[in-house]
């Protein structure tokens, strides 16, 4: 479970079986803590689809690549504020146990996602010259 903020702590209360697929089958509980991750991030950390819509150089893909990696391939980065590739300031790189930077990471894709079907849906509504 999600463990730390309030809206973390809010967050593993929650009994996810209420939220289901099409099918009526309950969603998991990762893909519900990674819904919930993005949620927070977007509630707690100010981020938005406005704010996400500036990365263009695959940043939040870059950063959800890092979050997913295992932590023996991470010993490099021993005494590193952030790993070389962080595509942002260091003091957004909050490693904490496996399964948490897997559930960032997933929000994070979602993230990314989203932003490009954003950018599809404008670049459709615009045209090849608006693009």
């Amino acid at each position: 479970m999600i463990i730390g903020s309030m809206f973390e702590s809010y967050a593993s209360s929650i009994n996810h079986d209420y939220f289901v697929k099409p099918g009526g089958e309950p969603i998991s509980r990762a893909e519900f803590d990674v819904i919930f991750e993005r949620e927070r991030q977007m509630l707690e950390e100010g981020w938005s689809a406005e704010y996400d819509d500036q990365y263009i150089l695959d940043e939040l893909a870059r950063a959800a690549a890092i979050y997913a990696t295992p932590p023996i391939s991470r010993i490099h980065w021993d005494g590193e504020p952030a790993p070389a590739t962080w595509p942002w300031d260091p003091k957004w790189w909050k490693p904490t146990d496996r399964r948490r930077d897997l559930v960032k990471a997933g929000a994070l894709i979602l993230a990314e996602i989203e932003r490009l079907d954003r950018a599809a849906a404008r670049a459709i509504e615009t045209g090849p010259e608006g693009a």
